[in-house]
């Protein structure tokens, strides 16, 4: 398949600016997965949770240099997923795109969901389904508006969530030099004691890379996000290049900054480090302020997983994948009945969370559990297949490219599979890498189905 410039048209708005699509990079992992979820990692690994994020962040950030590389060469909403069928067929674009869909509307739900248990704690009055359905009518309204909308949404709401973490590592830092009031010199004892920087062995960093790599998820919504904005090419390039390296620092330097202000035994379950942090250097309302941030986080992690979600459905309608009713465009440039088809699933599994959180919606959370390693492993395969073929053919259009190629490339493939194999003898991890594997493999016989149904034909 020749690589045509009209393959890349996309009869969206382009209505996103280079601003959003920066924010949009640094805000989409930025999310409940650091803020709370950290606190997991920490409690297996210690101090050595700092080495598990630098693991786990160099692994997202060479699938994001591959997958910006393909996305600056090749702008489409579809992202990944039309990178997947011009480089390894419509069996991989269909699996991948599908796979990401769901994954999208299922994680919506638990995002729409724990936003309203922290707004129910606030106004207890009103029931947390009713939340719920707030959340859902407010961001359906704000994806149907004009795509600019949505870009100033999330623009605001990852702008909260850098400057939180840019003042948890100001004060954090002044508290281990004892330069804030009443405070003395923590040093990094805490960092060598309690058990030493690897209290449970790299065993323990290795358990910690299990619990924080999928907390990196996010990142791909950006290359989506470029399709629709003024200048493709050169704002995916942007974005990939400002964000990686940003986003590692803000994770590292948040987990280092934790571990050397508390020792790591301190940390409690089912609260956040960054609460324990700031109660302990004497932040008043440390629990309410982060309350707020992990608030706001998850509101824009709905916000830009419906938006993800739609135009990965467009895309598939586009490409006959999906039905090609959801192809209607609406005023502004947006995919209105994609978007609805989006939040209409996303509306089922809220339900499926209130009624039956133990049941079937654990069933739909496992079984997405480890679909990002399977979307990130097509990323790297269709890079391999395409970095070839534009150079070959367009090697004007490789903006962005992928460092050490080839051999980065396979050592990330490599670290993916060592990833499967570590989920396979963990026993949490375990039952979310199987319901992956099979809904992944659902997907795929559907796939075959239709391409053998094709070739018939």
């Amino acid at each position: 398949m020749s690589l045509r410039v009209d393959d890349v048209n996309e009869p969206l708005s382009t209505g996103l600016k280079q601003r959003h699509l920066t924010m949009l990079g640094l805000g989409g992992v930025i999310g409940a997965g650091l803020f709370v979820g950290s606190g997991a990692g920490i409690a297996v690994a210690g101090p050595g949770i700092v080495v598990s994020y630098l693991i786990a962040g160099a692994l997202a950030m060479c699938v994001m240099r591959m997958l910006g590389e393909m996305s600056a060469a090749m702008p489409a909403s579809g992202s990944f997923s039309v990178h997947a069928e011009r480089a390894l067929g419509r069996w991989a674009g269909f699996s991948v795109g599908w796979l990401y869909w769901f994954l999208l509307v299922v994680v919506l739900a638990v995002e729409a969901t724990g936003a309203a248990q922290i707004a129910n704690g606030w106004v207890p009055g009103v029931p947390q389904w009713a939340w719920v359905l707030l959340f859902m009518l407010v961001f359906t309204a704000t994806n149907l508006a004009a795509v600019k909308n949505f870009g100033e949404f999330e623009f605001w709401f990852a702008t909260l969530k850098v400057v939180a973490i840019i003042a948890f590592l100001v004060l954090g830092t002044l508290a281990i030099f004892g330069l804030l009031p009443d405070t003395d010199p923590v040093g990094l004892s805490h960092l060598t004691g309690d058990g030493g920087f690897l209290p449970r062995g790299w065993q323990g960093v290795v358990s910690g890379v299990l619990a924080v790599i999928f907390a990196f998820g996010g990142l791909e919504v950006v290359t989506i996000a470029a399709a629709e904005s003024d200048d493709p090419v050169r704002s995916v390039a942007r974005a990939v290049r400002s964000a990686v390296f940003r986003i590692l620092f803000f994770y590292v330097g948040s987990m280092l900054v934790i571990v050397t202000v508390m020792p790591w035994t301190a940390q409690k379950a089912g609260i956040s480090p960054y609460v324990t942090v700031l109660d302990s250097i004497g932040v008043p309302s440390a629990g309410q302020i982060m309350n707020i941030v992990v608030f706001v986080a998850l509101l824009s992690a709905l916000n830009a997983n419906l938006y993800g979600s739609s135009r990965m459905i467009f895309s598939l309608a586009e490409r006959d994948e999906a039905p090609r009713s959801l192809l209607k465009v609406g005023g502004g440039g947006v995919p209105r009945r994609a978007v609805l088809a989006s939040v209409a699933f996303g509306f089922v599994s809220v339900l499926l969370n209130l009624e039956w959180p133990d049941t079937v919606f654990l069933y739909m959370l496992n079984s997405v559990g480890a679909v990002l390693l399977f979307v990130w492993a097509l990323i790297a395969a269709s890079q391999l297949r395409l970095r070839r073929r534009i150079e070959a053919e367009a090697p004007e259009r490789l903006v962005l490219k992928m460092w050490a190629f080839p051999y980065l490339t396979w050592a990330a493939l490599a670290a993916m599979a060592a990833v499967f194999g570590l989920m396979l003898t963990d026993d949490t991890a375990r039952p979310q890498l199987l319901w992956s594997t099979g809904a992944t493999a659902a997907v795929l016989a559907v796939a075959g189905v239709r391409e053998l149904r094709a070739r018939r034909v």
